[in-house]
């Protein structure tokens, strides 16, 4: 695989579905927006009067090849040498970042308040994005040399592969080569089996590995944005393989991808479903408690799950584990959070209940033009300009498998971002219980990504401070948002960030006074962490399942085919 290749597919890992997409950005908001900036643009003809003339002077200088605009060395687009050498290329180069640089002069100029400015900068943003030269053939010499290399070859693949999204992938550029990838052959092949089954979920339980376990098993909650098999991809990033080489019991829940006929189903019913499954996990496993791991939208459902059992004195949860996961999410906590109004957060719950549900292919389409330089004109480019397949990635093959979401749970996420449950302890009602995180006494395990801006690591730093526990592990690793989960021991340049103590208030008293840099993966130290919270070692169950919880389909499950 091409090294351009790989830098595709590794990037476009780090932008996977998260929860910002669901919250919704109302298309009349940014219709808005637009309007705000021609009101501004008519009532002071001064100002941008003073920046056309500013642009026009640089587009003389460029015309007279004395410009000085250089682009971002990180700027992938412009790094072929024509826009160097060729005076062509570099001068539509120039052009389009003095637009860009005249633009974004102009909108500081222009008097907005917060939302309007972010919603504004988006717009014209997004628009400057897709007028990027590199985008048409023309304005590609890479795109161009292919051609030529090629006999057109590249342009009939491109002209192929445009076609085949149209026809077959919702109309949306193809992100990952899916072809070779088979769940249950060569991903998501950790030996288990389905033992409970209801219309909403699967459990899962996995083989031993070791000829000894320890005595409390863990359950694992993954988001119900995407597939459970995140955690069992290729065999080396599994992380159900790894905690079944710590001789740690798992078992993991397999949501339904859901249809407009369970349009029902709320935040309150996922977690009353995982409070059944705790039950069978008990039965079989012959525990009194569990302990338990959610991450991202999991996270949520974790903490809500933790609260009503807290609520209610259920002490069968002995710890917890939350990865990349926010709590109490402010609109400073990311570049899109300023963009959510609360008409936006209506229309989106009004869409998604007229439908029954969110669906997933809407999601993602909405997710990748937040991000259309990573998540769109990246493959544009490599797909249709350049004929190339995309990348052959096990993530991204994960994370193009979109699920819906449905209407209630979809409005139940919205109603977290609007009322702030988890910061506001014992006065929101939600999921059949008010929510207090200051009674979740448990040990809290924490994991954030330094890199990661789907779920900012200073957001998900907050939650050491909601629990009422008083032994909390923050951990951050040096990664985003999935090679933060995904972070498998051998990788040399791998490391994270640990306190001996409890993370104080005040996260930059955390990181520039308690928290110590280690080398490698926090893979290890989580499993002695699970390890000390799983109770004494037993022989290893020569069986899965119960008899009044028999084992059935093997692992992954029917439901993944969903």
């Amino acid at each position: 695989m091409a090294k351009s290749t790989i830098d595709l597919g590794a990037n476009a890992a780090e932008n996977t579905v998260a929860m910002n997409p669901i919250v919704g950005l109302a298309r009349e908001d940014l219709i808005g927006a637009v309007g705000v900036m021609l009101r501004e643009t008519a009532g002071r003809p001064v100002k941008t009067l003073k920046h056309m003339k500013k642009f026009s002077g640089e587009v003389v200088k460029i015309v007279r090849n004395q410009s000085d605009l250089a682009p971002d060395p990180k700027d992938r687009r412009f790094q072929d040498s024509a826009f160097k050498l060729n005076p062509f290329y570099r001068a539509g180069m120039q052009y389009y970042l003095a637009v860009r640089e005249g633009v974004a002069g102009w909108m500081d100029d222009l008097e907005f308040d917060d939302a309007e400015r972010a919603r504004a900068s988006f717009v014209t943003g997004m628009i400057l994005d897709s007028l990027a030269p590199t985008n048409a053939l023309i304005g590609n010499p890479s795109a161009i040399k292919k051609a030529f290399e090629t006999g057109g070859g590249s342009l009939i693949r491109g002209l192929k592969n445009a076609y085949e999204d149209m026809t077959k992938n919702d109309g949306i550029v193809s992100q990952v080569d899916k072809r070779p990838f088979k769940i249950g052959e060569n991903i998501a092949t950790s030996p288990g089996a389905v033992v409970f089954r209801t219309e909403m979920m699967e459990l899962i339980q996995y083989a031993p590995t070791t000829e000894k376990v320890s005595a409390t098993p863990l359950l694992i909650i993954p988001p119900q944005i995407n597939k459970a098999y995140v955690n069992d991809l290729a065999p080396e990033k599994s992380i159900i393989r790894f905690l079944t080489s710590q001789g740690i019991q798992p078992f993991m829940v397999s949501w339904r991808n859901p249809t407009a006929e369970h349009r029902d189903w709320g935040l309150e019913d996922y977690v009353d479903a995982l409070i059944e499954s705790i039950g069978v996990i008990c039965e079989i496993s012959k525990s009194k408690t569990v302990t338990v791991s959610g991450a991202c939208s999991g996270g949520i459902t974790a903490a809500t799950l933790l609260s009503k059992l807290a609520a209610t004195n259920d002490k069968r949860i002995d710890a917890v584990t939350l990865m990349v996961c926010v709590l109490d999410p402010q609109p400073d906590d990311s570049e899109t959070g300023a963009l959510v109004s609360r008409h936006g957060i209506e229309m989106a719950r009004r869409r998604s209940a007229k439908a029954g549900v969110l669906d997933g292919a809407s999601l993602s389409r909405t997710f990748a033009w937040l991000r259309p330089n990573d998540l769109v004109w990246n493959y544009v480019i490599n797909n249709y300009l350049h004929g190339e397949d995309p990348p052959a990635f096990d993530v991204l093959f994960w994370n193009n498998d979109a699920t819906n979401l449905t209407a209630k749970l979809h409005s139940d996420y919205l109603t977290v971002y609007e009322t702030q449950p988890f910061r506001n302890p014992g006065q929101v009602e939600m999921a059949g219980h008010t929510v207090d995180l200051s009674k979740v006494t448990q040990d809290v395990f924490i994991v954030a990504g330094v890199t990661d801006h789907i779920t900012p690591w200073k957001a998900c730093y907050r939650t050491s401070q909601l629990v009422g526990s008083q032994n909390v592990e923050f951990i951050l690793s040096q990664a985003g948002h999935i090679q933060s989960l995904l972070n498998p021991p051998g990788n040399p340049k791998a490391k994270y960030f640990r306190s001996e103590t409890r993370p104080p208030a005040d996260v930059n008293a955390w990181l520039n006074g308690q928290a110590k840099e280690h080398a490698g993966s926090w893979w290890p130290y989580w499993g002695e962490w699970l390890q000390k919270h799983s109770g004494a070692l037993k022989a290893a169950p020569k069986l899965l399942g119960s008899k009044k919880h028999p084992a059935s389909d093997p692992a992954p499950g029917t439901y993944v085919f969903d």
